[in-house]
């Protein structure tokens, strides 16, 4: 796959805006401590296995800095990438970044800008119409209910879908599934 190397500074503005009022992004030395740390990047970089899947924190800092969109949307929708949608924002990129770049920030808003573009992962927007549907990530399973009442826990209240929904609707959330 070839790409042309076209800057979009809308995309890279939208990514410097992360940081209001702080130049710390432009900082970036690409040292690679968020990929050397992230558990994600550790079992899913070509690196340091042979993987299908591959994701690298980094990369992901880079092409937003340089404003690559075109790169960053290639990825997000490439099936032996899991740029951005890999993070699991346990920000530990951000506990150890020398310059206090808000990785998981950066690749936050990614991960919207791409799933915009509907390059979202059919497993994410199954699992965010799930939300949508019933309140919750994983709905309530009589096997889960049943342990809970073998281990005397009190059953889950459910939710309030009503609401959910309405909080989604009022974000836009709804159009984009």
């Amino acid at each position: 796959m070839t790409l042309p190397l076209g800057i979009d500074f809308e995309f890279r503005k939208q990514i410097m805006d992360v940081h209001i009022g702080s130049d710390k992004i432009k900082y970036c030395y690409q040292c690679n401590r968020c990929t050397d740390n992230c558990p994600v990047a550790s079992v899913a970089n070509p690196f340091y296995h042979e993987v299908t899947n591959w994701f690298d924190p980094r990369l992901i800092v880079l092409g937003t800095l340089l404003g690559y969109k075109d790169i960053v949307m290639a990825l997000a929708g490439s099936k032996s990438a899991l740029i951005p949608w890999g993070c699991t924002v346990c920000d530990t990129c951000d506990a150890v970044c020398p310059q206090a770049i808000e990785v998981t920030e950066i690749i936050g808003l990614a991960k919207n800008i791409t799933s915009g573009a509907g390059l979202a992962p059919d497993n994410i927007v199954a699992q965010a119409k799930t939300v949508f549907d019933t309140a919750k990530a994983i709905p309530s399973q009589p096997a889960i209910e049943r342990r809970r009442e073998q281990m005397g826990l009190p059953a889950v209240a459910a939710p309030n879908v009503n609401e959910v929904q309405t909080l989604l609707k009022n974000i836009g959330a709804d159009k984009k599934l």
